[in-house]
């Protein structure tokens, strides 16, 4: 691999729309990173996106990225619909890859990205960029510490009001529309992380739009011996986007957790403590943090991440299923 000369390895774009631009953006801030190579459908758009941002290597097709040898690791940044397919051209090349959330449509997708992975020996992630936040880092660090006892009540949600476009991607069937997987994913993946993927029940409503997609829905989650999770998404609907997490001895709260600019801790008799990123006054949106991750992963031979396991994110898509699937919800697109 190329970053043995300079202990950084070299990216590949796999994508060029708003959040390849993001990524991107942020990948100069990656201490073990650089921007090395564009691929898109067109040369045309591969070149458009390059001279933005400064790569020097284009390919006209994800295949011609994929097989560039001197890429290290590929970051696929399309819509979830086409991540099974190109994730798997990626590894097909024999490259690492990051997968923009959420990893997948189904289970059944991610199990098949997985069991190619290891196959090949390669390392493969989804990119759920808030885990890498600092404040959700401290906030992983005081549930360990067991600063506020044992969790009873998890409390999450991610909504905004989109606007009505019933061709546009959110509201589309046939591009995997709806508020589940591209809002959801983020409460329920926070459940996750503090719970588990895997919960004894599930009991969930929505409300299925004109276009036949989930336009909000609320999810509640039982863990067994007291522990639950309300998780809500939309987008039609605006919600604050602040996460709580409630324990025997105390609570957290995270505003608009999937940004994590700050968490705060209150322990029942003591002053709150408060932690804050300042990212932003270093010109950074948190991207870069995963990228990083990906980075100490593959310099340190690893084939996944240890915030972020390949089983818990097989296990967050099967609890996606079973929601949608009390929704009686399929995409046009699904056998």
């Amino acid at each position: 691999m190329s970053e043995a000369a300079n202990g950084k390895i070299k990216w590949g774009i796999l994508g060029t729309g708003w959040i390849a631009e993001q990524f991107v953006a942020d990948l100069k801030h990656a201490s073990n990173g650089e921007l090395y190579a564009i691929g898109s459908r067109t040369q045309e758009s591969a070149d458009k996106f390059a001279e933005k941002f400064g790569a020097p290597v284009t390919h006209g097709s994800y295949e011609e990225l994929a097989n560039d040898p001197n890429v290290d690791a590929i970051y696929v940044a399309t819509p979830h619909p086409f991540h099974k397919e190109n994730v798997l051209t990626a590894l097909e090349g024999g490259k690492a890859v990051l997968c923009e959330k959420p990893f997948t449509v189904s289970a059944g997708e991610l199990d098949e990205l997985i069991q190619s992975a290891r196959e090949k020996k390669l390392f493969l992630m989804e990119a759920m960029w808030s885990r890498f936040l600092p404040p959700i880092e401290q906030v992983r660090q005081w549930l360990a510490d067991d600063k506020i006892g044992d969790v009873r009540v998890v409390k999450a949600e991610f909504g905004f009001d989109a606007g009505w476009n019933p061709e546009g991607r959110l509201l589309n069937p046939d591009l995997g529309g709806g508020a589940l997987l591209d809002a959801g994913i983020y409460p329920v993946s926070f459940a996750s992380m503090v719970l588990g993927p895997n919960p004894d029940q599930i009991w969930t409503t929505a409300h299925i739009g004109e276009t036949g997609v989930d336009e909000h829905f609320t999810i509640l989650l039982d863990y067994g011996d007291g522990k639950t999770a309300s998780l809500h998404g939309g987008v039609r609907v605006n919600f604050p986007n602040d996460a709580f997490i409630h324990g025997t001895k105390g609570y957290i709260h995270i505003p608009q957790f999937l940004f994590a600019k700050e968490a705060t801790l209150y322990v029942n008799g003591e002053d709150p403590v408060k932690v804050t990123d300042d990212r932003e006054d270093r010109g950074i949106k948190g991207y870069a943090y995963e990228a990083e991750e990906v980075g100490r992963a593959l310099l340190e031979g690893r084939r996944e991440s240890t915030v972020i396991t390949l089983a818990e994110s097989l296990g967050i898509m099967r609890l996606l299923d079973n929601v949608r699937g009390q929704w009686g919800l399929k995409y046009p697109f699904e056998k």
